[in-house]
Parts: structure tokens; C-alpha cells; sequence
């Protein structure tokens, strides 16, 4: 799926309808400022040559200031119209892969469901969990070999982007603000393991198979460190 291609498109006729709603009633206000425009210079000439009351002239100026505010709001409408119209069409808003298709061509669709997902192939990156004894061995702009389950034969490089600096207490302590840590099993088969936190690693280059979110991975750190600013290569990731 490239960038601009139509993902899919909602039904446009009730949502034309509402344009064509509002388009004629930005004509009316139109046409009712344009009548008050006219009552104005009236009674602005009339009160000029004191021939009406301050109230009739005043009262002119109020029903032209009241006239305008209702064609700025009839043609605020009308754009938000445009604006819903043009959301019927949904095209890609990046390169990427459709997955999780659920729906098909005359599916209801309502507000805020999601009906499918779009996997940016510009977005992947490595989730590598250590355990808190390996961290002090671990830094940014450390180089790691990255192998994918299946493909133990076609391994490729990685550099390390962040070290997790936190992650959920399951025990009992943790807290409402830290339940937006990353929840990390310390249990494998009833032994006690020493926590692990999460390790972001950014792939190298071309990975010599496509990528998908959720693949298993093996990382092994290697002793080198990418240099403080060195240019950026093309790179692609996977979780």
C-alpha cells in the first residue's frame, strides 16, 4: 500500500446532502446581510438629516452587525460540511501494509471503531528485554546482532536506541502512574528471574527478510559504540 492510496470510502450522499444544506444557507445569509446593508445606509442617511430617531438608527446598525455574525457562522458550517465530506474518502497516510481487514463493501461503519490497521514499513523497531545484571554492560549507540526465529541464518545489525528506565511492579506497590510502565514477566516456570527491562534497538540498513510486529528475535550486544555524531543511515525495524 503506497502513501495516497484510497483505503476505503463511506457512503458521501447524506454527507453531500448536509453541503448542499449549508451552501444554501450561507445564500440566505447573504442575502439577509445584503438587505440589512441596505435598511443601514437608510436610516444612517435618514438620522443624518434628522428625519428618523437615534433608536431606528441604532436599531439598523445592530440587525447589520447581527447579520454578518450569522453569514460568518453559515459559512463556518458549510466548511465543516466540505470538511466531513471530504473524511469519506480514507486513503493511506504512509507507506505500509493493510492487515486486520474486518469489514467489506455495505458494512455499517460507526465513529471511533477501527476497521482495520495499517503497519508502517518506515515504524519497525526491536524490543529487546535484559535482565537488570546486563544492563550496566548496555548503552545508547551500541551495536547489536539481530537474528529472527526461522532465520537463523541471515542475521543483521542494530544500534541501540534507549534503555528502559522503568517498568510495572506486579507485586502489590505499584501505583495508577506507574501502570504506564511496560509489564514485564519476572516468572518462568515458578523460578524467580531478575527483572528484565525493555532495550530499543533500531535495525541497520536493509534487512534481508520483510519484518512483521510481533516476530521473535535473539539480541546479542556486541562491545562496539556507534560514535557520537555519525550521519544517519536508512534504516528499517521490527518490534
Amino acid at each position: 500500500m503506497h502513501q495516497g492510496d484510497l483505503l476505503f470510502e463511506i457512503d458521501p450522499e447524506d454527507f453531500q446532502a448536509r453541503v448542499d444544506l449549508a451552501a444554501g444557507q450561507v445564500q440566505n445569509a447573504e442575502a439577509n446581510l445584503k438587505q440589512q446593508t441596505q435598511n443601514l445606509q437608510r436610516q444612517t442617511e435618514l438620522y443624518r438629516t434628522r428625519v428618523n430617531a437615534l433608536q431606528d438608527f441604532q436599531n439598523a446598525q445592530d440587525s447589520f452587525e447581527a447579520a454578518r455574525a450569522q453569514l460568518t457562522s453559515a459559512k463556518a458550517n458549510l466548511e465543516l460540511a466540505r470538511l466531513n465530506l471530504g473524511y469519506t474518502k480514507v486513503v493511506a497516510p504512509l507507506e505500509g501494509y493493510v492487515t486486520n481487514m474486518n469489514t467489506s463493501s455495505g458494512t455499517y461503519v460507526t465513529a471511533g471503531n477501527q476497521l482495520m490497521a495499517l503497519v508502517d514499513t518506515n515504524s519497525f523497531w526491536i524490543a529487546g528485554y535484559f535482565k537488570e545484571n546486563q544492563l550496566p554492560h548496555i548503552r545508547a549507540g551500541q551495536k547489536a546482532l539481530i537474528t529472527l526465529m526461522g532465520h537463523y541464518g541471515q542475521p543483521f545489525e542494530g544500534i541501540v536506541q534507549t534503555v528502559g528506565w522503568g517498568i510495572f511492579v506486579s507485586d502489590g506497590s505499584g501505583s495508577s502512574s506507574t501502570a504506564l510502565l511496560p509489564s514485564v514477566s519476572q516468572t518462568i516456570d515458578w523460578v524467580r528471574l531478575p527483572q528484565r527491562f525493555p532495550v530499543r534497538i533500531q535495525v541497520v540498513g536493509t534487512t534481508p527478510m520483510p519484518l512483521r510486529i510481533g516476530q521473535t528475535v535473539s539480541v546479542a550486544m556486541t562491545a562496539e559504540v556507534e560514535p557520537m555524531g555519525a550521519p544517519n543511515r536508512p534504516s528499517l525495524a521490527g518490534p
